[in-house]
């Protein structure tokens, strides 16, 4: 069961699963026709199902659609993502008796200090599924503390196909480079990340602006720049016009990340990323860069190590590391090395596709 319109993750699972001992079909609750995740079903010939769901008010009507679509294929393993897929499919699967109810916990203390209302259903959802799919430690501590019992719970962290991260040749980086940094400007800041405030994206801003005192030509660049935290909006409009940019969407992810000299991701605590996969992609891609240490990260990153990390909430830290990375190239060039290594040691798809393989067979 999917909430998305693309899903390289999903996409990098389906054909890399054993063919010869699984089966896939696909119910995809909300998304338009003619998505790309669609368009990649099809091609499969794996059975894909769309179902819509405009309100809490209509979730009846998708709960029978999806029971009638469940009666058909009659699956022995049901595997759900997202909150409206667990809302709607799980107590269908009961209903249906399916043996293997499996659904990937993606959230972290949002629902705890954000959003409370979401614990209820987190609640539910966890009693309706007879295998949760942990993505980092730090989800499995919460899952407990929501009093899950440890036999429920599997520690699976996301694959990577890491050749999808390796092989970016430099026409594909050129054609970002000349959307985004067409006058060539030096040194290049990166930032991937929504405007929330729990990103900690203001501590960024913050330094890069004394950043410019002593690089005049340095560029920002905020990618994935939509969200809500005006308290972030007002802070960037105190930059210098021609020493920002920001990009809404870019579908070449990981050449974006090529124009970068140093990233950034500061999350403001320790427990608010779920996972973090930015973490591994800025590492998987090999860029030098400075971090908070939350979700993912308290498990994988060493400071001086594969990373810099800073304090939550530290402005002068973040200028202190980005400045250093500008000035010693034989250290970032050490943080790009170890950063690779630890991708392939710890988040490899096929380590990944061998663990799924394994709560698919319960």
């Amino acid at each position: 069961m999917f909430q998305v319109e693309k899903a390289i993750g999903f996409e990098w699972a389906i054909d890399h699963v054993d063919k010869s001992k699984f089966e896939f079909s696909i119910i995809s609750i909300n998304v338009p026709e003619n998505t790309a995740f669609e368009k990649f079903s099809n091609e499969r010939n794996i059975p894909f199902f769309r179902v819509t769901c405009s309100s809490k008010w209509r979730i009846p009507n998708a709960v029978l659609k999806v029971y009638q679509i469940l009666k058909k294929i009659k699956p022995d393993v049901i595997y759900c993502h997202l909150y409206e897929d667990n809302i709607i499919c799980l107590p269908d699967a009961i209903l249906d008796d399916i043996p293997n109810r499996i659904f990937t916990s993606h959230h972290s203390t949002y629902h705890h200090t954000i959003a409370p209302s979401g614990k209820k259903y987190d609640l539910l959802i966890n009693k309706l599924a007879t295998n949760i799919i942990s993505i980092s430690e730090n989800v499995s501590n919460i899952l407990k503390k929501e009093g899950v019992p440890n036999e429920k719970i599997h520690l699976i962290h996301h694959g990577f196909d890491l050749s999808f991260f390796y092989a970016i040749d430099e026409n594909r980086i050129n054609i970002v480079k000349q959307k985004y940094n067409p006058t060539n400007k030096h040194p290049v800041i990166g930032v991937v990340s929504r405007y929330t405030e729990w990103k900690g994206i203001k501590y960024t801003i913050t330094a890069f602006k004394k950043i410019l005192e002593t690089h005049p030509n340095a560029l920002l660049v905020l990618a994935n720049a939509k969200g809500n935290d005006s308290e972030v909006k007002n802070l960037i409009k105190t930059i210098p016009e021609n020493n920002y940019i920001e990009v809404i969407f870019e579908e070449d992810n990981a050449a974006l990340f090529k124009l970068f000299d140093v990233f950034v991701h500061v999350p403001i605590d320790p427990e608010i990323e779920a996972f973090g996969q930015i973490y591994i992609e800025a590492l998987a891609v090999g860029i030098p860069s400075v971090f908070t240490l939350s979700g993912v990260a308290r498990e994988c990153i060493i400071n001086n190590t594969n990373a810099l990390v800073v304090d939550f909430k530290n402005a002068d830290q973040i200028y202190d590391a980005v400045y250093t990375l500008l000035s010693n190239v034989h250290l970032a060039e050490k943080l790009i090395i170890n950063g690779k290594n630890t991708i392939e040691e710890k988040f490899s798809l096929s380590l990944y596709i061998n663990k799924l393989e394994k709560i698919y067979s319960l």
